[in-house]
């Protein structure tokens, strides 16, 4: 018989291996050199197998870590202060959820919220803070095709390459609120501060776009409700009768387990509203199939660390998970 707890360790040391190769690499040396050492690091790895299993994410463990002063050089520096002040960042991640905010994600997002007919409501769930609600607020530039807000360009611009059209007009976006199982205020100080501790160590260009982007809906909140994704229904009942629903979850589904996934999809596809899914690629096995059609992929691994945009679960465009590129199906 197998031993639970060895099994355990081997997960979570695949989830940190996985994490450096597929996402860290090439965006994050610090993030990629600190999680592949967990991988190979049985001490690190025993505490943290202590947390539940969806607490133990790369992202969580190393932000709690950042979060409360834990130096950067070395690996072996990072692990020792690890185990010194491991039941303080144990503390934290038990509390604080992966709730990355990134305002860039729009760039994927506006050219399909520009082909429905509006004006639009928009819900998201897993809003974290609610950036994501601002798409008309930001400025873009596709390839060098610049499109700017109504009033004028704005002070976060969004970069995004694309080999397709990109958008001519701005969606008309009449309502805005978001779902969280802990919303964040970005008027509140401490909630300010783990947003930006969770941009990667090295990404300065993407802490001040942070900011930026909370200026911008500090001057202009929206509705935020503490709810899970599967309250949407609750905070749905509150948008304009006159305005297209529109749905969005973004790179939050990957967080619930299969059964809570399927859930939240029933109810969507029950709506009156449009879905739009910016997600992991292989999350849905019909995205992925639909995916693999278009693009004759075979390999079980093709789709790994692989983000999609869909509508409706109809899979549109392979996309960076930061908003960088979109490559159309």
């Amino acid at each position: 018989m197998s031993d639970p707890a060895a099994s355990d360790l081997d997960a979570t040391a695949q989830w940190y291996d996985r994490f450096a190769r597929l996402e860290a690499r090439g965006q994050s040396r610090v993030y990629e050199e600190l999680s592949s050492g967990v991988a190979r690091d049985s001490r690190v790895l025993a505490l943290i197998t202590e947390l539940p299993r969806l607490r133990r994410q790369p992202n969580l463990v190393l932000a709690c870590s950042r979060l409360l002063g834990a130096p950067l050089g070395s690996y072996e520096e990072w692990s020792g202060w690890l185990v010194e002040n491991w039941p303080a960042v144990r503390a934290e991640a038990e509390v604080r959820l992966t709730q990355t905010n990134e305002a860039r994600r729009c760039a994927v997002l506006l050219p399909a919220l520009a082909a429905i007919d509006g004006p639009l409501a928009l819900l998201e769930v897993g809003t974290s803070a609610g950036l994501c609600l601002y798409p008309d607020r930001y400025s873009y530039d596709f390839d060098g095709a610049l499109l700017h807000p109504d009033d004028g360009p704005s002070t976060v611009l969004l970069e995004c390459t694309t080999n397709g059209s990109p958008p001519e007009r701005m969606p008309e976006i009449v309502w805005r609120a978001g779902s969280d199982l802990h919303p964040l205020d970005v008027t509140n100080d401490d909630d300010a501060r783990w947003l930006e501790t969770l941009v990667w160590p090295e990404q300065h260009e993407r802490r001040e776009r942070l900011r930026s982007a909370m200026d911008i809906v500090a001057a202009d909140p929206p509705l935020l409700r503490k709810g899970d994704v599967n309250d949407v229904l609750n905070l749905a009942a509150e948008a304009p009768t006159d305005a297209t629903l529109v749905v969005i979850s973004s790179g939050v589904l990957v967080y619930l387990v299969r059964a809570e996934r399927d859930a939240f999809a029933k109810t969507v596809r029950g709506m009156d509203a449009t879905w739009l899914s910016f997600e992991a690629a292989g999350l849905f096995p019909a995205v992925a199939d639909g995916i693999r059609a278009v693009r004759g992929l075979d390999a079980p691994d093709a789709l790994d660390g692989r983000f999609a945009l869909s509508v409706d679960q109809q899979p549109r465009a392979l996309v960076g998970p930061h908003g960088q590129f979109i490559d159309w199906l």
